[in-house]
């Protein structure tokens, strides 16, 4: 009898293998999100001629459990010692600006050729003024939107200034536990636009961790360019910022509305999308417009905006997106900057956060470029007024190569303010070779 129910059982689990294989093949392998590594080396690119001359990881790192978030980052290592020089976390404007238009259009080692471009997938190439000559950057796809950044539930999307941070705060954790070897080098909280008004939130945040705790960082410092930090400041300047540029009487402050804010001497051009594959380009103030062909060579070289095209082509390519590791129907379309996120602006100001972080005596260097029409320099020196700190070092030029790159005071509390000359809407994007020396003299201690 026993014999009889053992071949009994023996023929049921045979006849039940391959159901159970399959079983565990659709656990193991399936997901909706298609998840793969969630780090990669990358060595080439496609659009780039041979190897990449440095080292480059992407990946996406959880940062809320129970929403299904993920952040997207890019990391490069420093191109001159890795093992010591500073690690800097690099969050783009926006709310909703993708890092990698940091890396390629900034502070990066990456740029694209607009000149050369005639169809397809854009060509990229090597530039030399890049931050990862002096240190680690991540570029990080945040808030959640943003980029290749997704969430796996609709509730996740729902973010805000207060969520972003401590979002943050998680990803930096992770990413130091997953990179030890970078936890004792000097840690700097970077970025621009907008994220000024998260920098200091973060930084501060950071600070009281590693004050009160066995926290992974060895936080020095933050910097802060063209920063959003309150519409009292910010926006409230641009009429005085126009008076004073010769633009417009205070009276007459709308005649404005053609000049580009981003640099207030290029061309404003606007582009929109009227029909699939096409776009319109406004050429004159009478609202005439011409119609290009997406991935045509027709594109305007005289538009800055010609060139954030081109990472649109190129990072919504199917074979970019394999090299890169993005996670198949996740982000249906890659945007620069997607600025449809469903985002509250719940924190008005970041003034106070910038006095708390400076007098628990962390450095902080503030810079604008001095053609800003969006966030003009006058506004942020306001701000920077009120804190009250006295003047160690007054308003005096700054030089590169022996010209004058900008203008530049220091404060107590180690805060320094610095204009970067013919810059604009960000300073690295119009005057990298400037603002990599800038970079260099600050964290290396000098006065700019």
């Amino acid at each position: 009898m026993s014999e009889r129910i053992g071949m009994a059982e023996s023929k049921e689990i045979n006849r039940r293998q391959p159901l159970l294989l399959l079983l565990i093949l659709i656990v193991c392998c399936y997901s909706p999100w298609q998840i793969t590594s969630a780090q990669k080396r990358i060595t080439t690119l496609p659009g780039f001629d041979g190897p990449l001359p440095f080292s480059l990881e992407t990946g996406y790192l959880e940062v809320d459990e129970e929403k299904g978030v993920e952040f997207f980052y890019y990391f490069i290592e420093s191109e001159s010692n890795p093992e010591k020089d500073p690690l800097m976390l690099w969050l783009t404007g926006g709310p909703g600006c993708s890092g990698f238009s940091g890396l390629v259009f900034e502070i990066g080692p990456l740029s694209f050729d607009l000149q050369g471009y005639r169809d397809g997938l854009p060509s990229i190439f090597y530039k030399a003024d890049s931050w990862t000559q002096v240190g680690n950057i991540i570029f990080v796809d945040a808030p959640v939107g943003t980029g290749f950044s997704y969430s796996s539930t609709a509730e996740g999307y729902q973010t805000s200034d207060s969520q972003t941070v401590p979002q943050l705060k998680t990803f930096l954790y992770k990413w130091l536990d997953k990179h030890k070897k970078f936890k004792s080098n000097p840690l700097y909280i970077c970025g621009d636009s907008y994220s000024g008004k998260i920098i200091p939130i973060l930084t501060l945040e950071i600070a009281i961790d590693q004050e009160s705790s066995h926290a992974p960082f060895n936080l020095k410092g933050y910097l802060a360019g063209n920063p959003v930090t309150s519409s009292r400041y910010d926006f409230d300047s641009r009429v005085p910022f126009a008076h004073g540029k010769g633009l417009i009487s205070d009276e007459l402050y709308e005649v404005t509305k053609d000049v580009n804010i981003g640099h207030i001497l290029e061309p404003s051009c606007e582009f929109h999308s009227p029909r699939p594959d096409y776009i319109r380009i406004k050429r004159d103030e009478k609202g005439y417009y011409d119609e290009v062909p997406l991935c045509d060579s027709g594109l305007p070289l005289e538009c800055r905006e010609s060139r954030y095209l081109l990472s649109t082509f190129w990072a919504n390519n199917e074979t970019v997106r394999s090299t890169l590791g993005i996670r198949k129907g996740t982000i249906a379309t890659w945007h620069r900057c997607n600025l449809a996120i469903p985002y509250t602006y719940d924190i008005p100001s970041s003034v106070q956060y910038h006095l708390m972080v400076t007098n628990k005596g962390y450095p902080a260097l503030i810079y604008s470029g001095d053609h800003d029409f969006d966030i003009p320099h006058v506004g942020t020196q306001g701000w920077i007024r009120s804190l009250n700190f006295s003047i160690v070092d007054d308003w005096r030029p700054w030089y590169v190569s022996g010209q004058v790159a900008g203008f530049t005071r220091r404060y107590s509390n180690n805060l320094t303010f610095a204009t970067v000359k013919g810059a604009g809407h960000t300073a690295p994007e119009y005057k990298p070779k400037e603002c990599l020396e800038m970079l260099q003299r600050w964290i290396s201690g000098a006065s700019l």
